[in-house]
């Protein structure tokens, strides 16, 4: 399969690091043992033949003060990647922030973030891809709105508050880092979620919900908001001036989309206003995808997806058919992503209680030692480039 378009396979260490309800932090690389075993998980990484690695150092133990880096938290590792060769699509924050801020209510975060932005780029600077802010709707859904994470808020005033600091310190980030590398490229990772109605009278409240899930993207890539985002936001404080920010747009023709789908991330919405994984009359990822591309028209970047050991092979084959598809009619897809590298902990629980139980979905277990899923996803990529990917079986989850 030929195309001038650039096309990376990835996988990333997962690198969560919320606080939940009582100021416990639910640290990944710690739990997944990724600060003892770095050197071998890169290692697996170049076992993998992959291109490409989704990783950060902890955004909340490096930036320890204002306007203070702690590097030997992150200089080893990201000088190592570089004298493997592997290419690093740097995750600035994902999912926290350091304990001396105030969550994503502080209306500090946004210009420290940014500053923090500006010298990883200058310290590192043969980095060229960047997730700034990683699943901002996510984050403030999760930390603001559903009361899980860092601020446990649940209203739609803390809502809007993170909803606009995590925007702006994204795009100040993104100007942050093309002061330091203009040609970088912006890897603006999202989950694309969708919710139902089920009966025309959960209809105005899905209506809601689907403007709500665009509003991360539509703000930080100067897009029009959909119907009543605008008057939303400006009753929870977000001011014209904040709206005339967003509207201008950032790093045009250097911006991707990175898409992360999960069958969570479908939703069915009840006339009671109840929200349940929807699995039956789901989009799927190729619909739901290209709807996005529609309506943002920038490259996409498959960035994330697994399902549990079981599941995983067959859910591979199918979310790679559908990328190939994809970019088969002409939508620029550039890259696919299986996440993580090695299993996770707690995150079948949405990282909202710690019960420190495995979640089995990655390449490779907790003892390094490979699933079939990473025996499968080898295969697509020798298949890939020696071009006969469409040869290949594709198993179907029944």
């Amino acid at each position: 399969m030929s195309s001038s378009l650039p096309f990376l396979f990835a996988t990333g260490i997962e690198n969560s690091y919320p606080t939940i309800a009582g100021g416990a932090r639910i640290d990944q690389m710690d739990k997944c043992g990724h600060y003892a075993r770095w050197e071998e998980d890169f290692a697996l990484v170049r076992e993998m033949g992959l291109d490409a690695l989704r990783y950060g150092p902890p955004y909340y133990r490096v930036h320890t003060a204002p306007h203070v880096y702690d590097w030997d938290v992150a200089d080893a590792q990201m000088y190592r990647l570089r004298d493997l060769g592997i290419t690093v699509i740097a995750d600035l924050c994902h999912f926290g922030v350091p304990s001396w801020l105030g969550g994503f209510q502080d209306p500090a975060f946004p210009v420290l973030f940014a500053e923090y932005a500006r010298a990883f780029a200058h310290r590192y600077p043969w980095i060229r891809y960047f997730t700034p802010v990683n699943e901002i709707f996510v984050c403030a859904s999760f930390s603001a709105l559903r009361g899980w994470w860092n601020e446990c808020e649940t209203s739609d005033a803390a809502f809007v508050r993170a909803m606009r600091n995590l925007c702006m310190a994204h795009e100040l980030a993104v100007e942050a880092i093309l002061s330091e590398r203009p040609d970088a490229t912006i890897v603006q990772g999202e989950s694309i979620e969708h919710f139902h109605a089920v009966g025309r009278y959960a209809t105005h409240q899905a209506d809601r919900l689907n403007g709500l899930k665009h509003l991360s993207v539509d703000l930080t890539m100067g897009h029009e908001l959909a119907p009543g985002m605008a008057r939303f936001l400006h009753d929870y404080g977000v001011t014209s001036n904040d709206l005339s920010f967003f509207r201008e747009k950032r790093a045009v023709g250097q911006r991707w989309l990175g898409v992360d789908y999960y069958p969570s991330c479908e939703h069915r919405v009840m006339s009671t206003g109840r929200c349940t994984s929807n699995h039956a009359s789901a989009m799927g990822f190729r619909q739901l995808a290209t709807q996005y591309y529609q309506r943002y028209q920038v490259p996409i970047f498959h960035c994330e997806t697994n399902r549990v050991n079981t599941h995983a092979v067959q859910w591979l084959d199918e979310q790679f058919a559908d990328v190939a598809a994809m970019r088969r009619t002409g939508i620029p897809i550039t890259g696919f992503t299986w996440y993580s590298l090695t299993d996770q902990i707690d995150w079948q629980h949405a990282l909202r209680v710690e019960r420190n139980e495995l979640h089995p979905v990655g390449l490779y277990d907790l003892k390094r030692r490979i699933r079939p899923v990473g025996v499968r996803y080898k295969e697509i990529i020798q298949a890939w480039r020696a071009g006969v990917v469409d040869e290949m079986p594709i198993q179907r989850i029944g």
